[in-house]
């Protein structure tokens, strides 16, 4: 089996070469549910950033709804579930739903397949909590405006939105996927109708890389 990573780029670089930004997902979830691919995020725990940002807040749904946006196989909206929340989570892949749909068919989450770009007009402005972690950055740049603005729509009124992506520095766009978020990235959250509660670049372990937790809430109705 290729280096999962490589193997990534490959078919991000196929599809970016017949103008589909997204169909490469499904042929990655495609071959890993074969067992000739493995899906290099996939991790089988909620990412550690969330976990620790439900806890600093106290996170509790008390049965609100939530959305979790490229869900893969489930674990953040495992978590979600798990912290009283009644979560809807969708993937670009039906690969991907149906295999998280098998790793956890009691589940109470509500997985679907879906497009980020043409998600469902009852979507508009319906959780109370939105998950974003690195979808953003999974997409082209020239995308990145667009999918900002389709993620903060899902973000009720009073709810908030938690994002997690890779850092970079200004300066030239690097060759990817990932395409990790500047500063100015992450302020596009706020061109949505959403405000900053919170904006951290938390450096990794390796002194180098870092990434971007940040916190957004749309104002309650009056």
């Amino acid at each position: 089996m290729s280096d999962p990573d490589q193997h990534a780029r490959a078919l991000a670089a196929e599809a970016a070469a017949n103008n589909d930004a997204t169909g490469w997902f499904e042929r990655l979830y495609a071959e890993a549910e074969a067992g000739t691919a493995a899906v290099p995020w996939d991790s089988r725990v909620p990412h550690p950033l969330l976990v620790e940002w439900a806890d600093a807040v106290e996170l509790h749904g008390h049965g609100e709804p939530a959305l979790v946006i490229g869900c893969g196989y489930g674990d953040d909206a495992e978590f979600a579930a798990a912290r009283g929340f009644e979560v809807t989570a969708f993937d670009v892949s039906p690969s991907a739903i149906a295999g998280v749909r098998a790793r956890f068919p009691g589940s109470a989450v509500h997985y679907v397949a879906a497009d980020l770009f043409e998600l469902p007009e009852a979507w508009r402005q319906a959780y109370q909590l939105v998950v974003e972690i690195f979808t953003v950055q999974a997409l082209p740049v020239r995308l990145r405006e667009a999918a900002v603005a389709a993620i903060c729509e899902t973000v009720a009124p009073g709810g908030r939105l938690i994002v997690i992506q890779r850092w970079r520095p200004d300066g030239p766009v690097p060759e990817g996927p990932p395409w990790p978020l500047t500063r100015a990235d992450i302020e596009l959250f706020t061109a949505n109708g959403l405000t900053a509660e919170q904006v951290e670049m938390l450096p990794d372990a390796d002194g180098v890389s870092a990434r971007w937790r940040a916190e957004f809430r749309r104002d309650a109705a009056r």
